[in-house]
């Protein structure tokens, strides 16, 4: 009696479970159904065959020696008649013949399906010549791998060869997602851990012309780069002539063992650094971010070197009106100095360079363009000087402490920095690094605390910044700029730029209401983010990760160029600044673009290109033109801004009141540079 409720079986499923269950003994039970299959369809086909054709035997022996041969020959056993011995030979010959076969084609697929399954992992060696090799994965690395794709395209295409501890096909597909369309370039990508020598030599090393190093996002990323340089060392040997390495840590810990594991060609950057350096000089620099995410791409006018030989013996400032289309920066001497806005009246010495802001190297050509400068059209005021700050810190991460103490270092005496964090942050209290900065941290939410060391004073105090009633709590009429940091990754639920965005919007909310407008300066780690940003046109937007990648790319193909960047990200010497068109020509007045070099060579500047107010808001560039012909002739307005390359004045205190020669970061004798 079947039990309640228990569905009874039916007669097909009982005979599906036995016949599964018979399949599942043995192979040779499987092989033996197959055969019995077989027959059931081949045996009862033949026959209807011969039956029903018309010229096939009378006789039933006949028809079942034809019944025999088209099985035979279906089934491929040979189609021998007779004795039935003769037969049964002929089947056992058939079946031998067929085993043999079935073998050799099953040899050859498993053959072809691992080369195949091996290909697929990506574990195949790369026999290219004058490739960029990418070791590592991170959130620099679509950045990096389209920007060198975008340089080696021209004039003859070169591979980019990008090898990390993932699957080929995942990051194939990343790639393609983030890069997009290779054009002329070629991408290709190897799956293994960098830092095994024998996986290494898989991407060719020895033959590339430049190898790039990232570090990935876990916490031992740094130690992992150190690994990936000791075994292309390995892998490259001691000699010299080998690829210019580039390579970037988070960690200050960490730089000078990777200088020393990099080797004499080895350029090292601390990518914490630059990112905090790059958000500290926009605190004090509107629109920096625009400008440099122009120089440091390749898609429109970067950094070269140009012919210097007709200005041999003249002073560097009669270079800054020579050229009709390009922007004169600096000079790179015969020595390997890199003087970046020398004094105008330093003399070019033979053998030395120009250091210049074009499209390419062709179109840095000499041409005199001093009768283009209309000097009735020059301003004669003098510019203000720069007044104390006041700027407001929201958010913290590991990058904080340094931009503190980048903010100390530029810092005029009375300045003051307020630090709002969620709650207290665990290590705030102590010195910044590198710096004499203590960063307070309260002992308890909400209480304030504060430090003073004569230039900057920082004020910290714990928030719940998280609930919006904290944010539209804010007066934010004090301060000139606000600072917006997100968490680090992996320290939330959610992703980074989430907290950004919750922050940005609370922000602009706080705007609304109070209807006063405050400069921001944010972070993000993901450039896609950046057109969801609540923000205006004249906000600067840092993506950590794109900024490494592109000063990454840009040193990669110009080794030599590595000081000049350095000096660019420093807190002292030349920088890039976006100063008022007033200080130069007359407000309203029309001139050329030669009238505003000129005047800012008198100022000790290098012009560079400018920055339209009214374009701000509707050109996808935000109104930056840089490197405009010396002949472009505009009406300059009152709110717009000219580009420049200035030398910022030292603290009276500061250690780094020498002589500018531009070595502080490239020494003449060794090709390691340091950007920190």
């Amino acid at each position: 009696m079947e039990r309640e409720g228990r569905r009874p079986v039916s007669f097909r499923g009982r005979v599906r479970y036995r016949f599964d269950r018979t399949l599942a003994r043995s192979t040779g039970t499987l092989m033996g159904w197959l055969v019995v299959s077989c027959l059931a369809v081949v045996v009862p086909v033949s026959a209807l065959l011969v039956w029903t054709d018309p010229g096939s035997p009378r006789s039933l022996p006949g028809r079942l020696t034809a019944v025999w041969r088209t099985s035979a020959q279906t089934l491929r056993l040979g189609d021998v008649t007779g004795t039935p011995l003769r037969m049964v030979l002929a089947a056992v010959l058939g079946l031998v013949a067929l085993l043999c076969v079935s073998t050799l084609v099953g040899v050859i697929t498993t053959g072809l399906e691992k080369r195949l399954t091996e290909l697929s992992r990506g574990r195949s060696t790369v026999l290219e010549h004058g490739h960029a090799v990418v070791l590592g994965w991170s959130d620099q690395v679509f950045t990096v791998v389209a920007e060198l794709v975008a340089a080696q395209a021209s004039p003859r295409p070169r591979a980019v060869v990008v090898l990390a501890d993932r699957d080929k096909t995942e990051m194939e597909r990343a790639l393609a997602a983030h890069v997009g369309a290779a054009g002329r370039g070629r991408i290709v990508c190897r799956s293994g851990p960098a830092s095994d020598p024998a996986v290494l030599a898989l991407v060719s090393p020895r033959t590339a012309r430049t190898v790039l190093v990232l570090p990935s996002d876990e916490a031992a990323g740094d130690a992992e780069v150190l690994r990936v340089l000791l075994a292309l060392r390995t892998v490259l040997g001691e000699e010299e002539g080998g690829p210019p390495v580039l390579a970037a840590v988070r960690d200050d810990r960490f730089r000078a063992p990777a200088r020393l594991a990099a080797g004499p060609r080895g350029t090292v950057l601390e990518s914490d650094t630059v990112t905090a350096r790059l958000i500290a000089q926009c605190a004090g620099r509107p629109g920096l971010s625009l400008v440099l995410r122009d120089l440091l791409d390749f898609a429109g006018d970067e950094f070269h070197l140009a012919d210097a030989t007709a200005f041999q013996g003249r002073p560097f400032g009669a270079a800054l009106l020579g050229h009709a289309t390009s922007c004169v920066v600096g000079l790179l001497t015969a020595e390997g100095r890199t003087l970046l806005n020398p004094c105008p009246r330093t003399v070019v010495e033979p053998g030395s360079r120009l250091i210049v802001v074009t499209r390419d190297e062709a179109s840095a050509g000499a041409q005199d363009c001093r009768h283009l400068v209309d000097p009735s059209a020059r301003a004669t005021a003098t510019a203000p000087t720069g007044d104390a700050s006041r700027l407001l810190l929201l958010g913290w991460n590991r990058r904080a402490p340094l931009v503190i103490g980048q903010l100390r270092d530029t810092a005029r005496a009375g300045s003051v920095l307020d630090v709002l964090t969620e709650g207290v942050v665990p290590g705030a209290e102590g010195a910044v690094p590198g710096t004499d900065v203590v960063v307070p941290a309260p002992a308890r939410e909400s209480e304030p605390c504060a430090s003073d060391d004569g230039r900057l004073k920082v004020r910290h105090r714990s928030s719940a910044l998280s609930r919006p009633e904290s944010l539209l709590g804010l007066d934010l009429a004090p301060y000139d700029a606000v600072l917006v940091l997100g968490p680090d990754p992996g320290t939330g639920p959610d992703r980074p730029d989430d907290w950004t965005l919750v922050t940005l919007l609370g922000l602009r909310l706080l705007e609304q209401r109070t209807g006063h407008s405050v400069r921001v300066v944010t972070e993000l780690t993901d450039d896609r983010n950046r057109a969801l940003a609540p923000l205006d046109p004249g906000s600067d937007v840092i993506v950590s990760g794109e900024l490494t990648g592109l000063l990454m790319a840009q040193i990669a193909q110009s080794p030599h160029l590595a000081a000049v960047f350095g000096e660019l990200f420093s807190a002292e010497g030349s920088g890039i600044s976006l100063r008022p068109a007033g200080h130069y020509v007359r407000e309203g007045a029309t001139a050329t673009f030669a009238t505003v070099v000129a005047a800012a060579r008198d100022r000790g500047e290098c012009a560079i290109g400018y920055r339209r107010r009214d374009r701000w808001a509707s050109s996808p560039d935000h109104g930056v033109r840089l490197n405009p012909h010396k002949g472009e002739r505009r009406e300059w307005g009152a709110e717009d801004q000219v580009v420049v390359v200035a030398t910022e004045s030292v603290r009276p205190d500061s250690n780094v009141g020498r002589p500018h020669d531009g070595t502080a970061r490239l020494t003449p004798n060794s090709r390691t540079a340091q950007i920190t």
